[in-house]
């Protein structure tokens, strides 16, 4: 379709672990409802994701540069084949991406992905210091 695009959307519901997939139409008119989904669902993805050990010191050291899976496993207590695994669930989170270069693949983390998690982040953290912020301002409604 002219003027639209196709984005294949992968929503984890934590309920019950099951994945389910849907293509969507976006245009001008409701690319930014879609979008606002995509990165609320990234960003939960991204928590999950990161609240395992392994996958979060993955994330640290790509944090401080891109790296190839021979790499990142020298630096780790497991196998090579579990660092791809554990990067194959981070770059499903939207955490990281990956390029190919001769015959290895170079991992780096993914800003939009980064950014979604900042925003989740400092929206709870607004959000709980209006309600603290509430609670103490309120009247004390107990006598001295």
């Amino acid at each position: 379709m002219p003027g639209q695009s196709a984005v294949r959307q992968v929503l984890r519901e934590p309920s019950c672990g099951r994945t389910a997939s849907s293509a969507l139409w976006l245009d001008a008119d409701n690319a930014s409802a879609y979008t606002n989904a995509l990165v609320t669902t990234y960003a939960t993805a991204g928590w999950t994701a990161l609240g395992d050990p392994t996958r979060r010191a993955i994330f640290e050291r790509l944090v401080e540069g891109p790296r190839a899976v021979t790499e990142l496993a020298t630096t780790l207590p497991v196998s090579r084949s579990a660092v791809s695994q554990h990067l194959k669930v981070l770059k499903s989170a939207g955490l990281v991406v990956d390029r190919q270069a001769g015959k290895q693949r170079i991992y780096h983390v993914d800003p939009d992905g980064l950014a979604a998690l900042r925003a989740e982040l400092e929206g709870f953290w607004t959000k709980t210091l209006a309600a603290y912020k509430t609670v103490v301002e309120q009247p004390n409604k107990e006598g001295p």
